[in-house]
C-alpha cells in the first residue's frame, strides 16, 4: 500500500520549524501544530478538536480503474486500510482518557472532545500532523421566500429556470435522469413532499426503506421537527428541501421545477439550528456518500454511492477555517471515488475574488456561479480568481441560474429563492441526464466537467476579474450551462458500457441487439471488441444508404455502447421505419436491424 505523508501548509511549517531549532523531538513545539482557534478554546472548557494525522492515503491509482465502481471499492479500502492500521494506537489513549471522540477513514482524521492535558497528549505524538478546529460553516444559504397555495392550472408548468438551461429538450429525447443517482448535502430533506418522495431512491411507492438512503450526521441538538439522530430523512431549515428540488423536483402535477425528474435522490443532514454546521459534520457526509451504510452507520458499500453531491456548505476564516485547505484532501478523496462534487461559488459578490472560501476555491470541487434571467452574473454570485490559498485559481467553473428560483419549500409547499445554493443544483441535474443518455460516462469525472463547460452558453460580461474576460473567467467561468447542448456532446462521446461489464475482456467481435428496439426517439448500440483497433459504426436505411456515422477510429478492447438519437448527419430527424447499423473492423463486419416508431 502506498502512503504518503500530508501535504498541507502547516505541516510543511511545523517541519521546517523543527529543523531549524534543532529540536529531536518535535513534540517540543506541540502548540505549533495546533490550530490558535482550538489554543483558546480549551483554554476556558472542554473543546472540540480534529486530529489530521501523519499518514494518508495514496489514492493516485483510482485514475487507473475505467468504472465508478471499481474507482468506489478502491478509494473505500485503501481510505479504510490506512485508517485502521494508524488509529489504534491514539483510540487507545481516548478510550483510557474517556474521551468523546468519533473516527473518520474519508482523510485519516479523529474528532476529539477535551481538555489542554488531553491536547498535549496527542498533539505532541509524531503520528498528529496538526489539530484543526472543529469550527462552524455556514450554508451558502438561498433566501427563501414562501409563497401562497396557487389554483390549479389546466397545463403543466415548466419553471423559466428549468426552461432557460433547454432541459426540456433533453426530456423530449427520453432522457430525464433514469439510472442516476444525486446526493444532496444540507439541512435536510422532507422526503415526502410530493415534488420529491417518487425520486427518493429509498421509497417504492409503497413502504419507505431508509437504509443507504439517509444519514444523519447531527448526533446532539437539533428540533422537535428533525431531531438528533433521525431514523428518516426530516428538514430542521427547509433548505434542503429546496435545493433538492431544483435537482430532480417534479410532483408529477403543475410543479416541474428540477432538471432531472427522473433521476434517483439520497440525502445527508450536516446543519441544525443551534450549532449550525461544523467541519465534522459535512466531513461525515462526505464520508457517507463515498460508501452509504444503513441508519446504524453499518455495513458500508460503495456500489450504492450516488454520481454527484450538491453541497451547500462553505467555511470562513472568521469562523475557524485559518487553513483554506483545511479540507482540500477530503474532496479530492470523494472526487478520486468517481463522484462528481459541486456547489456554488458562494454568495460574496460582486467584488473581483469575493470566492474565498473552502470548498469552493479547490480545484476538484466544480464551483458553480449564479446567473439571471437574462444571462447577466448575479450581483450576489462570488468571483475569482481564488487568492487566499495563493493559487491565483479562476473561479467559479460554470454557471447556472440562480436568482428568484422557485422549488419545493417545507409543508409541502413551494417558494422562491436567490443564491449560489441555488444555481449548483441545475448541475448536479445536469450530471444525472448526462449518466441517463450515457451510462458509461460514470465515475468519469473529468470528462462529464469537460462536456458541462465545453457546451456551455457564452455570457456577455463587462465585468473583468483577474487578467482576462476570455473563457474561462473569474466571472462566468465557463459560461451558463445548456443542458440539451450538452447533451449531444454526451451521446456522442464513447465509452465503456457498464460496471458489469468492466472486467470483461471479450473474446471475439460481437455487435449485440440495440436498446430498447423497437425505440422513440433513441436507442443504444453495444459491442464488443476483443483487441484494440480501427472501428466504424454507421447507420444506413433499407436501400443501403448511409445516413450517419455514429463512430470512426481507435478502440481499445472491451465492452463498449453508443447512441444514436433517430437523427441523420445533417441533425435531421429519421421517419419511422427499419434501419440497419453496422459494426465493421479490418477483420470483422455485422450488421443488424432495428425499428424507429415516430
Amino acid at each position: 500500500m502506498k502512503i504518503f505523508k500530508s501535504n498541507t501548509a502547516f505541516v510543511f511549517l511545523n517541519l521546517f520549524i523543527w529543523q531549524l531549532s534543532g529540536l529531536a523531538n518535535p513534540s517540543q513545539l506541540w502548540q505549533s501544530k495546533v490550530d490558535p482557534v482550538v489554543l483558546e478554546n480549551i483554554a476556558y472548557q472542554k473543546t472540540g478538536f480534529l486530529l489530521f494525522l501523519t499518514e494518508q492515503a495514496d489514492l493516485s491509482e483510482s485514475a487507473s480503474f475505467s468504472t465508478k465502481l471499481e474507482k468506489g471499492e478502491y478509494v473505500f479500502t485503501k481510505l479504510k486500510e490506512v485508517a485502521d492500521q494508524t488509529q489504534p494506537q491514539i483510540v487507545k489513549i481516548l478510550t483510557q482518557n474517556a474521551a468523546d471522540f468519533r473516527q473518520f477513514w474519508v482523510i485519516n482524521m479523529i474528532w476529539v472532545k477535551g481538555d489542554i492535558e488531553l491536547l498535549e497528549t496527542l498533539a505532541s505524538r509524531t503520528d498528529v500532523a496538526f489539530v484543526y478546529a472543529d469550527t462552524r460553516g455556514r450554508l451558502e444559504r438561498a433566501l427563501l421566500e414562501k409563497e401562497p397555495p396557487e389554483p390549479l392550472q389546466s397545463s403543466r408548468t415548466v419553471e423559466w429556470n428549468i426552461d432557460k438551461i433547454n432541459a426540456p429538450q433533453v426530456w423530449a429525447e427520453g432522457i430525464t435522469g433514469e439510472g442516476a443517482v444525486v446526493g444532496v448535502i444540507d439541512t435536510g430533506f422532507q422526503w415526502e413532499h410530493p415534488a420529491l418522495v417518487n425520486q427518493y431512491r429509498g421509497w417504492n411507492g409503497e413502504v419507505a426503506t431508509h437504509d443507504y438512503n439517509w444519514h444523519d450526521a447531527i448526533h446532539s441538538g437539533g428540533n422537535v421537527n428533525c431531531p438528533s439522530d433521525s431514523p428518516e430523512p426530516c428538514d430542521g431549515g427547509s433548505h434542503g428541501t429546496y435545493v433538492l428540488g431544483i435537482a430532480i423536483g417534479d410532483d408529477g402535477g403543475n410543479n416541474q421545477i428540477g432538471v432531472a425528474p427522473g433521476a434517483k435522490w439520497i440525502g445527508c443532514r450536516c446543519w441544525e439550528p443551534v450549532q449550525r454546521t461544523h467541519i465534522s459534520y459535512v466531513t461525515e457526509c462526505l464520508q457517507w456518500m463515498i460508501a452509504p451504510t444503513n441508519i446504524n452507520g453499518e455495513n458500508p458499500d460503495p456500489a450504492k454511492a450516488p454520481h454527484v453531491i450538491n453541497n451547500s456548505w462553505v467555511c470562513e476564516p472568521d469562523e475557524g477555517c485559518q487553513d483554506p485547505n483545511a479540507l482540500k484532501m477530503v474532496i479530492e478523496n470523494v472526487r478520486a471515488a468517481g463522484i462528481v462534487v459541486l456547489g456554488g461559488s458562494g454568495n460574496n459578490g460582486p467584488n473581483c475574488s469575493s470566492s474565498a472560501f473552502p470548498p469552493a476555491i479547490y480545484e476538484a470541487y466544480f464551483s458553480v456561479g449564479a446567473s439571471t434571467n437574462n444571462d447577466a452574473i448575479a450581483d450576489f454570485s462570488s468571483r475569482g480568481p481564488i487568492l487566499i490559498d495563493g493559487s491565483n485559481r479562476s473561479k467559479p467553473d460554470i454557471t447556472a441560474p440562480g436568482q428568484n428560483i422557485r422549488s419545493s419549500d417545507i409543508a409541502n409547499g413551494y417558494g422562491n429563492g436567490s443564491g449560489t445554493s441555488a444555481a449548483g443544483p441545475h448541475v448536479a441535474g445536469l450530471v444525472a441526464l448526462l449518466i441517463s443518455a450515457n451510462p458509461g460516462l460514470a465515475g468519469n469525472v473529468d470528462l462529464i466537467e469537460n462536456i458541462i463547460t465545453r457546451t456551455a452558453v457564452v455570457p456577455n460580461t463587462s465585468q473583468v476579474c483577474g487578467t482576462t474576460s476570455e473563457l474561462p473567467n473569474s466571472v462566468f467561468g465557463w459560461g451558463r450551462i445548456d443542458a440539451f447542448a450538452a447533451y449531444q456532446d454526451a451521446i456522442s462521446v464513447i465509452t465503456s458500457i457498464s460496471d458489469q461489464d468492466a472486467n470483461v475482456v471479450p473474446d471475439k467481435f460481437r455487435l449485440l441487439p440495440n436498446m430498447p428496439n423497437p425505440f422513440n426517439p433513441s436507442t443504444i448500440i453495444r459491442y464488443e471488441v476483443p483487441i484494440a483497433g480501427f472501428v466504424e459504426i454507421k447507420i444506413f436505411n433499407m436501400v443501403g444508404q448511409q445516413i450517419r456515422l455514429l463512430y470512426s477510429g481507435q478502440q481499445t478492447a472491451g465492452v463498449h455502447q453508443i447512441h444514436w438519437d433517430g437523427r441523420k448527419d445533417d441533425g435531421a430527424l429519421t421517419t419511422s421505419g427499419i434501419y440497419l447499423y453496422r459494426l465493421k473492423t479490418k477483420a470483422f463486419s455485422k450488421t443488424r436491424k432495428m425499428t424507429l416508431i415516430r
